[in-house]
């Protein structure tokens, strides 16, 4: 009998272990290049696909539309790529990358003007799964952080 009961407990224990475990995989799905988080929806080849722990399924529904995503364009600065949203220093005075144009903030900059001596090629680095070109920028908690030979470096500049 206490076998028996000893048996049923860790059968139990396992998959409760189990259902626990993948309860918080929720990994990200790609597709044509693109990273989509768990529970995102994509259209792809006329139907819609939710993103279910990593793996697509299809919702049994239709596009609506085949919405095209154009990425935004990057603004160079110093033999660095911005990407819209993040922000340098120039003459002094922080600038932001708006979709491959550079717009005053008309705020003072608290260092020099890219103090940062960038290697124009060099190891990527990595950011939420996905691999960043050395020499490029993401916006990361208000900074700009800039991926320089595969180590990151805060720039010290806002961005949104």
């Amino acid at each position: 009998m206490k076998s028996s009961n000893l048996l049923w407990a860790v059968a139990i224990a396992l998959i409760a272990g189990c259902s626990v475990q993948s309860a918080h995989a929720d990994d990200p799905c790609f597709f044509s290049g693109s990273m989509y988080s768990d529970g995102s929806a994509s259209c792809q080849t006329g139907h819609e696909y939710r993103c279910d722990d990593g793996e697509w399924l299809s919702t049994m529904h239709g596009c609506k539309t085949d919405i095209k995503v154009v990425a935004s364009r990057t603004c160079n600065f110093g033999g660095i790529a911005f990407s819209t949203g993040s922000a340098s220093c120039q003459n002094g005075t922080q600038y932001r990358c708006e979709d491959g144009s550079w717009a005053t903030l008309g705020v003072p900059c608290t260092v020099g003007d890219s103090p940062i001596k960038v290697v124009p090629t060099g190891s990527t680095c990595m950011f939420s799964g996905a691999t960043v070109a050395s020499g490029s920028t993401i916006c990361q908690s208000s900074s700009t952080f800039l991926c320089n030979d595969g180590s990151w470096v805060n720039l010290g500049t806002l961005c949104r």
